[in-house]
Parts: structure tokens; sequence; C-alpha cells
């Protein structure tokens, strides 16, 4: 799922192709989309590239290709509802995962939310798709819940695609620590935090992404990892 600004972002590039074969320029971009800087079309442009939705052709100018739309019915997706807000969309095109096999130790039954993307935010839809049993020595005290990762940018740190993250709700971190992190009051993404002097750095675990800089109160921490699940098919 993208956001509004991802969406309209991305059907003015294809549109801009189709008509002329160019893609258009970050000053025409940001020019139709009405922000206020060239950064804030270089975040939406990241965003639209992890997501698979565009490509950046090397050694070429003002060079996008657009490899897929979003379905028509994805772009007016509600947004999330008010209280605690995960900031996750639940799952569309996969089948729902199987309950992990309860353990012969105590286990505690954690909401699994839906997905989070660890390549780059999206938007959100606060649901609860399932409940799975988790060993309570992976959680300790305090309100937890799973999550499914969509993406590949934590790969080096051993995350992967389809896993389940066990997070403990929190709302601050240590820097190093993966975190749940909600930026700009609309979207959440799974990345190292890293605090830089005044400014927070969002690092993936995958050099082929771009850490990302924000302010003090453009990120808010809704979690911090403390356990993964996996499943082999």
């Amino acid at each position: 799922m993208l956001t509004r600004k991802q969406h309209e972002l991305l059907m003015f590039i294809h549109e801009r192709i189709k008509e002329t074969g160019v893609s258009p320029s970050f000053d025409e971009m940001k020019e139709a989309l009405d922000l206020a800087s060239k950064s804030g079309i270089h975040r939406l442009i990241t965003a639209l590239e992890e997501r698979g939705f565009i490509r950046r052709l090397a050694h070429r100018a003002r060079a996008l290709e657009v490899l897929k739309l979003p379905d028509q019915a994805t772009a007016g997706a509600p947004r999330g509802v008010a209280g605690f807000r995960p900031d996750v969309i639940e799952g569309g095109g996969r089948s729902r995962p199987e309950p992990v096999a309860e353990a012969a130790n105590d286990v505690r039954d954690l909401p699994l939310l839906g997905k989070i993307a660890a390549g780059t935010p999206i938007a959100a839809i606060q649901h609860e798709r399932d409940r799975l049993p988790v060993p309570e020595a992976m959680l300790g005290a305090g309100e937890h819940y799973v999550l499914e990762i969509e993406g590949d940018s934590m790969i080096e740190a051993g995350i992967l695609d389809g896993d389940m993250v066990v997070i403990k709700r929190v709302d601050n971190a240590v820097s190093g620590e993966i975190v749940v992190a909600l930026v700009e009051g609309e979207e959440a993404t799974l990345k190292r935090l890293r605090r830089k002097g005044q400014s927070i750095a969002l690092e993936p675990a995958n050099r082929a992404y771009e850490t990302r800089i924000f302010g003090p109160d453009q990120v808010e921490v809704q979690g911090k990892l403390v356990g993964l699940i996996r499943r082999y098919h």
C-alpha cells in the first residue's frame, strides 16, 4: 500500500513518461505535489524504488522507469484508526500465516497486527489479523505485539521478508536498537535507530538502501525488536 503522496507522485511520473517519453525533473515533481523542498521528493522516490514501483536508470539524467502501478482499490484504502498505532498494513495476496506450534514452556498469545515494511515506511491500517503463541522467555514484562516483515532492507541483520518480528511497546530507544519508528506522524518502518546530535538516523541493514536522517520531532519510537519467528516452507 502506498501513501497518498507516494501514489500521487507515481501517477504523475507515469503520466509524464506516457506523454513525453521522459520522466519529470525534481522541480516539476515538487511543484506538482506542492512540496516545499526537493528532499521530500527524494524521500518519496526512494520509497517507491524500495517498494518496487519505479527504478532509477544508471548514468542517465532524469531517468526513472515505472515498473508497476498500484491497484486502484489500494489507492483509496482507509487510514488508520485512533489509539495505539504500530502503523502496519494487513497482508493482501499472501495467505494468513499459520499459528506457531506451542512450545512446552509457558507461552503468551500476542496480536499479529499485519505487515510492516523493512524497506520503506508504509501507510497504516491497524487491524489484528491473528494471534500467535510466543514463548514467555522471549518476552519479559511489558506489552508486546507481532508484525510480519515486508521488504529486504534489514537482511544483513538477519531479518528477512516474511519473518515475524516480536516488538515490545516502548516510546524511547537506545542508539543502535532496532525499532518500529513512526516517521512524520503517518508512516512506520523497522530500522536501526542512531542518534547523531539532535538528529535521528534510521539505518537499514542492506547496503543497497540509504540511511535517512530526521529531526527529533519527526520520528516517534513505537516499539523495539525483542525477538524473531521464522517459518520454513
